[in-house]
């Protein structure tokens, strides 16, 4: 199932610098594994924001769910979940 997932990151002020890199550490460590495994297939930023578009390819709403919820960053997120579908006029169809 495919998923465009759009994730708005708001970190604190009032988070300690040190704490905020070391969960972007991980947030990054995490994604890339997820992107290895591909599982997040497509991730782009969004040009002026901290923020992204990604594409998510898991088996259910359920793992899709786990994975998010499992973001290093996802307590500072605003999180929004489209699912896809293939569109009958594309050439390529997933």
């Amino acid at each position: 199932m495919l998923f465009m997932v759009q994730m708005i990151v708001q970190i604190p002020s009032t988070l300690a610098p040190e704490v905020a890199d070391e969960i972007k550490r991980r947030e990054k460590e995490y994604s890339q594994q997820l992107q290895r495994e591909g599982k997040w297939r497509h991730l782009w930023r969004v040009v002026g924001e901290y923020a992204n578009v990604s594409i998510f390819d898991v088996a259910s709403n359920d793992e899709l769910h786990t994975l998010l919820s499992g973001l290093p960053l996802f307590p500072y997120m605003q999180i929004k979940v489209t699912p896809l579908a293939n569109h009958p006029s594309s050439i390529v169809q997933e």
